[in-house]
This record gives C-alpha cells, structure tokens and sequence, in this order.
C-alpha cells in the first residue's frame, strides 16, 4: 500500500516503537493482526491507545482523526486467561458486509437465528435478507448452534444480501396494516391507518398521503423501529410487518447508501 491512501504510525511496547504502514480504512482488527505477525502477541492480548484513547476492533483508523501520520500508538498487552467475567463460552466474531465490518460477543451455544438478530440490532439489516457464511459453507439452519459450525475466536462470519430475485421464495405480494404517526408539530400528532401492499416502496407511501391530502406538500422523514427509511426501498425491504407504527417528521436526510 501506497500513496494518500496509507500512512505510517509507530508502535510503542515495553520501552520499544516500530513503524508500521496501515491503510486509512484499514480496521483496528488488522493492525493487531499484523502485531501477531510481527512480535507474537495474541490479537485478543492487544490493546492499543492513543493519549489513553482505545481503538477499538471494528472502527478504521478514518475512525480516528487524533490519527494521523507518524502517530505514536501504544500497545499494552494483558494476560490470556479465564474469568468469572469472561466466561469459556463467550466469544468475538467478525461480521463482514460487503464494504464494512464489526465484531460481535456471542455465546457458542448460540443459534444461527440468534447471532441473525443480534445482527440486526447493531446494524438494522432485515434478518430476512441475510445469508451467512463461514469459510465457504451457508449457515443455513438457523436452530443449530455456532459451534457445531466450527466458529470460534475471531471467526470471519460474511454476510450477503438477498437481492429482490431471491426473495421470491416468499410470498410475492402481500396486503400489510400500518399506522403512520405524526410528530406532536404535525397534525397534532395523528395517527393514520393505512393498507399498502408489502411490495410498495416507502416513496409510493409518501406519494399516496401526499396525493389524498393527508399531509401537506413538504419534505419528510419516515422512520420505522428508529431507523430512517429510504424512498426507494419496499415496506417488505424494511421488515415492516402488520401492525408496525411509521413515524413521520417533517424534515430532510441526506445519506450514502449501502
């Protein structure tokens, strides 16, 4: 790596530094992997900080502006061994999308359906839309357990999307119950009961109420099990079920998608 997109930072162990060249989104994770390569140290042993300020695994150093060229970063190292408040059973992975990653504390006698949720808390991907693997092989049956795949310590779980087309197995078109909320500063806090098809995309909602006169020509934000809605993406892309509640503000976003 060269060029705008890299830059070298100095390690600082026991008295001792080294340079290291890193990419600006290279994530925390890999720079401790590089350390195990170089001295040995374990990456769940590492620790590195800045001025007292850790870096933690699943951000990139674009993360972190304190980090800059030459930055000196400090590496401590803490003993490997089993605690009352670290369980055996309790273990780090990696989740990896396409353009981005993070890590997750899951049991090893957790399903694959529950790793699918705590997904989905952290970071709001339909569970419907996911498809897991681990070194090549779908985690396919969402009863079974983590270990019975093999997953252990810093496993690298990739997650793929399913595009609309692979959706297919479910059913295709479906009538859904809503209740769209206004804020307290619009329309006195309505509450509109609305029946769209699951297929319909948060646009076609916006269009309709716009097109009935329910609410004023005006810029909004939808927002469903706080998280912002996309204009492009169906009710069925947004895990809305029968029965959710969209709230609506008046305002605007302005976001990159994924």
């Amino acid at each position: 790596m060269s060029g705008l997109y890299t830059m070298r930072i100095i390690i600082v162990a026991c008295g001792h530094e080294f340079a290291l060249e890193v990419g600006l989104q290279e994530p925390v994770l890999e720079i401790k992997m590089k350390i195990q390569q170089l001295l040995g140290i374990p990456i769940a042993a590492q620790t590195l900080a800045v001025s007292d300020w850790e870096l933690v695994d699943g951000l990139d150093m674009e993360d972190y502006p304190i980090v800059t060229e030459g930055t000196r970063i400090d590496l401590t190292t803490k003993p490997l061994f089993e605690s009352p408040l670290n369980p055996p059973g309790k273990i780090q992975i990696i989740i990896k999308f396409s353009s981005r990653k993070f890590n997750i504390e899951v049991d090893r006698t957790e399903t694959v359906r529950s790793l699918k949720e705590k997904i989905h808390i952290v970071d709001g991907t339909p569970i419907r839309r996911m498809l897991l693997f681990f070194s090549g092989i779908e985690l396919d049956d969402d009863f079974r357990n983590l270990s019975e795949y093999g997953i252990h310590e810093f496993s690298e779980i990739i997650v793929f999307l399913k595009t609309m087309n692979r959706l297919r197995d479910n059913p295709p078109v479906r009538k859904i119950s809503m209740t769209v909320q206004t804020s307290s500063s619009l329309l006195n806090a309505a509450s509109i009961p609305l029946e769209m098809q699951d297929s319909s995309t948060l646009n076609d909602l916006r269009q309709l109420l716009l097109s009935i006169k329910i609410l004023p020509q005006d810029d909004y934000i939808f927002i469903h099990k706080q998280r912002i809605m996309r204009d492009n993406c169906s009710l069925r892309w947004h895990g809305v079920e029968n029965g959710d509640v969209l709230y609506v503000f008046k305002g605007t976003v302005s976001r990159g998608g994924y």
